[in-house]
């Protein structure tokens, strides 16, 4: 999440020539849009964190578990068409992925494929880290909850 949030910074100072891809947006929804991921990066990354950090358990537990479901849900609904993607160009299915030509540059193909194994790794261990995090703070709110014996 932290390389995803500095790779996000350096696209609003550094945009290149066209950042906009010549669509129907101005630059002033480019930098809201990147603004927007780099906010959602950024806490997503303290949530993560704080699923292992003692000061943490204090929290409610819907406060940590919200938001790392929201973005597993969002990871894996990138992360695994990206794979099904990088299936499709590696055995020459489809090239250029789902909306790509067929006679895709080299570096653009292999561009694709990292970005797509990137969010679907980010999605495998956000799920992984959900998974745990659920299980390790049911169990703490379940001993918790039981009265003593007197």
């Amino acid at each position: 999440m932290i390389f995803f949030v500095v790779s996000h910074v350096i696209l609003v100072f550094f945009p290149g020539d066209d950042p906009t891809g010549d669509g129907p947006w101005d630059m002033r929804a480019y930098v809201i849009f990147n603004v927007v991921l780099i906010s959602m990066s950024a806490i997503g990354a303290a949530v993560v964190l704080a699923t292992v950090r003692p000061r943490a358990r204090c929290l409610p537990r819907w406060t940590l578990l919200t938001p790392l479901l929201s973005g597993s849900v969002l990871l894996v609904i990138r992360g695994v068409p990206g794979m099904v993607e990088n299936f499709l160009m590696v055995t020459g299915v489809r090239r250029g992925g789902f909306v790509g030509v067929a006679d895709i540059p080299p570096g653009e193909f292999w561009t694709g494929i990292g970005i797509n194994t990137y969010f679907f790794a980010g999605a495998v261990l956000l799920v992984g880290t959900t998974v745990s995090y659920a299980r390790r703070s049911a169990e703490s709110a379940s001993e918790g909850s039981a009265d003593p014996p007197r």
